[in-house]
């Protein structure tokens, strides 16, 4: 009876949904049977003819005319003959598991325990013991994990792919004075000076401008003795070499040519030559007053040039690796921190710094501004990376333990194999590999962590259940 009465709620619930899209529907529909083939109108007329129709999958989703689900399979025919009642209501089949062919091995502790049982087991709280299957114990060093589990952890991987990796190392700095570019003003000979030009310190000089008027006994004999040696050549009296020797000892007392060939056209001298700038650049220092007198080498200007400075940075000891000559370094003077200049690493010094463990860097800069100063401070970013493709893999790959680098590599049905690996540069993320994965291989990215516990897990209770085994 209780049948009857749901197979009746059912019937009466589907034609009310179709809103009586079954009235005259016997007479003209081709329905199929359970198995979903076509049946005549003659047999439809018959008691097993459908009366609606069911989703394959079993769910409650009815038709009142044949229909296919979204991936192109027919609905299931339900005839008036068949058991309505939901009590009863046929299950699907069951899939068959991948267990079923498969060996179990041993059983361990549900909670990680080094506890493994030949056969089925409870531990103190009722806990079932988790089989482990003989496919699952291998000794490839392999983990493997459960679809399940897989996607509750979140394992994510990457296939390891050619990029190029741009590293930089980042470290501050001074200017200082490119030393080839300095120089300072002194004499040979000891002499006076006459007059100091209008020039003072931190002033731009160029090449030939006039410092100061000097007067020396010396130089004014040395003069006399070239003059003579000219007005003696023009009446044929003297010998070229003689000639020759009056004026380079002019030249060894450092007299500047512009005086000479000032001699050599009035065939004249002058009580005091202008002494002028040996280059152009500003003057550090002044030292020279009007009528003071000058010992030789005393000196008297000091003069640099700042179209070129040098940037001086002290380079971690571990980083020494990666710097070399000729590596592009951006230059972000702290005083002018919207403005940016370029340069090279042109010189490692040989020797490191024992207290800081550092090893100094130059670098060379143009400056044709002049705004960069000595002593200034900078900070420098030095481009370590290859404008090459290297492998590389995501950092998240990398299992660092400190004496050893490993990442997991993909194998396919939820097998994971750790491997030993070979690291290089670092940078945007990503770093170098050198050895141990092979291009295209897929590594872990993300929960590798918990692999490597899984793994760490199974070798402790492989070592137990072979301990334990007997011999």
């Amino acid at each position: 009876m209780k049948r009857a009465i749901l197979a009746g709620a059912a019937v009466a619930a589907v034609i009310a949904a179709a809103g009586g899209a079954f009235v005259g529907l016997r007479g003209h529909l081709h329905p199929t049977n359970v198995s979903g083939a076509l049946v005549s109108t003659a047999d439809a007329q018959t008691g097993d003819d459908p009366i609606y129709y069911q989703d394959p999958d079993g769910k409650p989703i009815y038709s009142p005319t044949p229909k296919k689900t979204a991936d192109g399979r027919d609905y299931r025919a339900v005839p008036a003959s068949a058991d309505l009642s939901f009590e009863d209501e046929p299950a699907a089949a069951p899939a068959p598991t991948a267990t079923e062919d498969r060996k179990i091995k041993y059983y361990r502790n549900p909670m990680g325990l080094a506890d493994t049982s030949p056969t089925p087991k409870k531990d103190s709280m009722g806990m079932d013991y988790i089989p482990v299957y003989e496919d699952e114990d291998t000794d490839d060093g392999s983990v493997k994990l459960s679809p399940g589990k897989i996607q509750r952890t979140g394992v994510k991987s990457e296939p390891a792919a050619s990029r190029v990796i741009r590293t930089a190392i980042r470290a501050p700095g001074t200017i200082q004075l490119d030393e080839r570019r300095a120089s300072i003003v002194s004499f040979r000979f000891e002499g006076f000076v006459e007059k100091v030009e209008n020039v003072t310190t931190g002033e731009h000089v160029h090449k030939g401008q006039a410092l100061m008027r000097v007067y020396s006994p010396s130089l004014s004999s040395a003069a006399a003795e070239y003059l003579s040696a000219l007005n003696a050549k023009a009446d044929s009296g003297v010998s070229a070499q003689a000639l020759k020797g009056a004026r380079r000892r002019l030249e060894n007392l450092g007299m500047p040519e512009k005086a000479i060939a000032e001699i050599e056209r009035t065939r004249e001298i002058s009580l005091s030559i202008p002494w002028p700038a040996p280059q152009d650049g500003e003057i550090l220092e002044r030292a020279a007053v009007n009528g003071m007198r000058a010992a030789p080498g005393d000196i008297l200007f000091r003069i640099a040039d700042h179209q070129v400075v040098w940037v001086l940075v002290d380079i971690a000891e571990r980083d020494l690796e990666q710097i070399a000559i000729g590596q592009k370094v951006d230059v972000l003077p702290r005083a002018f921190p919207s403005r940016a200049f370029s340069g090279e690493v042109v010189l490692i010094y040989p020797h490191l710094n024992a207290q800081t463990r550092t090893a100094r860097v130059r670098i060379e800069l143009a400056n044709p501004d002049r705004l960069l100063r000595p002593d200034m401070y900078v900070d420098a970013e030095i481009d370590t990376g290859s404008p090459q493709p290297v492998l590389a893999v995501p950092e998240s790959a990398i299992l660092d333990t400190g004496s050893r680098q490993a990442v997991f590599v993909e194998k396919g049905q939820g097998r994971f194999e750790p491997r030993d690996v070979r690291l290089g540069h670092r940078g945007g993320g990503y770093v170098e590999v050198r050895e141990g994965v092979a291009e295209g291989e897929p590594v872990v990215v993300s929960a590798n962590f918990l692999i490597d516990a899984e793994s760490n897990l199974k070798a402790a209770l492989k070592g137990f259940s072979d301990a334990g085994a007997p011999q």
